[in-house]
């Protein structure tokens, strides 16, 4: 059996679990979320605990046991306390404001960038060059942080661009004479 899968997952209170047919729902302060359950992995409730087990003893089952594990324990942990993920803007004239559901990106292109968010994340900018995404999804706040990111990496040489906030970017050394 995985190693992950051994470890329980501890509900806290207010978090609501429901087992149904091949899915597991999870409800709490901030949303519910779902997930389908592979046929290789069964879960129990014993208490308020989560116990995943996989369903036969091949290698795929016991991989899956640790990745079902991990999502639904990832899912409780978003609706109980949320996700977070902090961006920097870095350069001359780069700046983040943040309208509604849509955010704006001054990139140092010839065009101002709109970047739609999709439901469920939050966008905020508390100064102009950072940007703070707030989601109950993991996932989907990790995914909407690598396509803002994707606009204007951070270069190698000056460093300019967006970056994750705790993102360290090693400068290369420029061509001398």
């Amino acid at each position: 059996m995985s190693r992950i899968a051994k470890n329980p997952i501890v509900l806290p209170a207010g978090v609501e679990v429901t087992l149904a047919d091949g899915e597991v729902s999870v409800k709490g302060p901030l949303g519910t979320q779902k997930q389908a359950l592979s046929r290789d992995v069964t879960v129990h409730r014993e208490g308020a605990q989560l116990q995943c087990k996989a369903a036969s003893g091949s290698m795929q089952a016991n991989a899956m046991s640790g990745t079902v594990r991990a999502l639904i324990a990832n899912m409780v942990v978003g609706v109980s306390k949320g996700y977070e993920r902090k961006l920097a803007l870095v350069g001359v004239g780069y700046r983040a404001q943040a309208a509604g559901d849509t955010l704006n990106l001054t990139l140092g292109f010839s065009h101002p960038v709109a970047y739609k968010m999709p439901a469920g994340v939050t966008v905020a900018t508390p100064t102009q060059t950072d940007i703070v995404l707030k989601s109950a999804n993991k996932q989907q706040v990790g995914q909407v942080a690598a396509e803002i990111r994707a606009f204007r990496g951070p270069e190698p040489y000056k460093g300019k661009g967006v970056r994750y906030a705790d993102e360290v970017v090693i400068l290369k050394e420029t061509k001398k004479k």
